[in-house]
């Protein structure tokens, strides 16, 4: 599975992801000790030690990190303004965690099959693995590609139940946001 590593992408994202708590799939509590950080930072900020390649992929990783804080506003604001797979992923996360499901499926139909699905896929089913099985997670378990309607549907069936399932879901977005920050970082970086 995708091993995070958050000195990869320099100081600020360190400081920002250096913990490794797992976001609620509602909305969340903004983490305001981190506003400060995050409204002073943009994608030159951002990526002071790099060239950058893709200015729209830079952008994502701001509103990933928005997002990994509970600013589902802010993160928005940026990635409806993204007009690629990635920027309407970020879009899907961020409807779906503040539980307009219909509405993040429709930005997920829009993504189409993105590069990150294989390793979520394989990522999803090995963090299955280690959970109780349950009628909302079978899916996980009998997948050959990722479903993200499907898992949307998870969430809606299991955000705030605090359950083994709802853990799981949590686990699942965690790596999701890792896989998706690192792919957009990556082509934000490219030449």
């Amino acid at each position: 599975m995708f091993a995070f590593d958050s000195n990869r992408y320099g100081p600020m994202v360190q400081r920002l992801t250096s913990d490794d708590r797992l976001c609620d799939l509602g909305p969340g509590s903004p983490q305001q000790a981190q506003r400060d950080i995050l409204s002073q930072l943009d994608v030159d900020a951002l990526f002071a030690d790099c060239e950058i390649g893709d200015r729209d992929m830079a952008r994502c990783c701001l509103a990933a990190l928005w997002m990994r804080h509970d600013f589902l506003d802010e993160s928005h604001t940026i990635s409806q303004s993204v007009e690629s797979a990635s920027g309407s992923y970020w879009h899907g996360i961020m409807h779906r965690r503040e539980a307009d499901y219909s509405n993040a499926k429709y930005w997920f139909r829009r993504v189409g099959e993105h590069e990150i699905f294989p390793e979520l896929c394989r990522a999803a089913l090995e963090l299955a693995r280690k959970h109780s099985l349950n009628r909302n997670t079978q899916f996980l378990f009998e997948q050959t590609k990722w479903q993200p309607a499907a898992f949307v549907d998870l969430c809606q069936a299991v955000a705030g139940r605090r359950s083994e399932a709802e853990c799981l879901a949590q686990e699942i977005a965690h790596a999701e946001w890792q896989l998706l920050f690192d792919c957009c970082y990556q082509r934000a970086v490219q030449d």
